[in-house]
């Protein structure tokens, strides 16, 4: 990996980082239908005068159904519940939890190839929700009213990211900034019958509608166009260390911005969840650019 490679990856995880941020920032206010209807308009917008300079068609015709569906489970859905969690949940929790979504993609697939679990991966397994437990069993956030149900929200959210991840592997496959720019149309329409149920709380502030501009245009338009020059460059396992890092960023941002508290049980947790992690995808870093460097 480049050195110009290396220092994308590190932007890309601390933009996915501070999604969680922005989303406590905003939520409480604008409530979780109208922000994530905001980022996905945003990100849509952006994207598609992205599209048109760099003249790359949707072929709606060929695809809607295909970004209908990536729309739903990889944008509308897991936007809408991390939103509904950011209400109660801390960045730091929600970042964690967030980093289970290639668990349950790992999982998933065994299930539809219809594969046998190993060893290696029910240790995984046991290992993230030993992690997901003891942050959300400590953290001061997980003992307010509504924090069950918060928590049940983002759980389910990286679940629906792991039904995206192997609808992607199993579906014709679609040019990866399509699929970007299209699903978040699509989101867009799946996300307008939420707002009957989720009314705005409160009157939106010109910074509060600067955070829903932000996770639009910077934490979904511009992180999907590094993300995938990072798949075309480095390849998807190199690229998906990103999962691996964006929590620590998702920390460091609550910490910073929000003043949130980092304890003993935030990053044993975290660190328990990421080996969990790597454990059931099968993970090993890539550090030949690293021997290349040193020699």
């Amino acid at each position: 990996m480049s050195t110009a490679n290396l220092l994308r990856l590190i932007l890309l995880a601390a933009i996915w980082g501070g999604s969680f941020l922005f989303m406590r920032i905003a939520a409480p206010v604008l409530g979780p239908a109208v922000l994530i209807e905001y980022r996905v308009v945003f990100a849509a917008l952006f994207l598609a005068i992205v599209g048109l300079m760099m003249k790359k068609p949707l072929d709606l015709r060929q695809h809607w159904k295909h970004y209908l569906i990536l729309g739903l489970f990889n944008s509308a859905l897991p936007f809408l519940l991390f939103a509904y969690a950011a209400r109660t949940l801390s960045a730091s929790v929600l970042s964690v939890l967030n980093a289970t979504a290639p668990i349950w993609g790992a999982l998933l697939g065994a299930v539809w190839q219809r594969q046998m679990v190993g060893g290696r991966v029910l240790l995984g397994l046991a290992l993230g929700t030993a992690g997901v437990a003891l942050l959300v069993g400590f953290d001061h956030s997980s003992a307010q009213a509504g924090a069950g149900l918060a928590i049940a929200a983002a759980v389910f959210a990286s679940f629906n990211y792991g039904i995206a991840s192997t609808y992607a592997r199993q579906a014709k496959a679609v040019e990866p900034f399509a699929n970007a720019h299209g699903s978040m149309w699509a989101a867009s329409l799946l996300t307008i019958p939420s707002l009957a149920v989720f009314p705005s709380p409160g009157e939106p502030t010109p910074g509060i509608i600067g955070a829903a501009l932000a996770l639009g245009v910077l934490c979904s338009g511009v992180a999907y166009l590094l993300y995938y020059k990072l798949v075309r460059d480095v390849g998807a396992t190199s690229a998906l260390t990103v999962t691996f890092i964006s929590p620590l960023f998702g920390i460091l941002w609550g910490v910073l911005f929000l003043g949130e508290t980092v304890g003993w049980y935030t990053v044993a947790g975290a660190a328990i969840v990421i080996v969990g992690t790597a454990l059931v995808t099968g993970f090993k870093p890539d550090l030949s650019w690293l021997r290349k460097s040193a020699a």
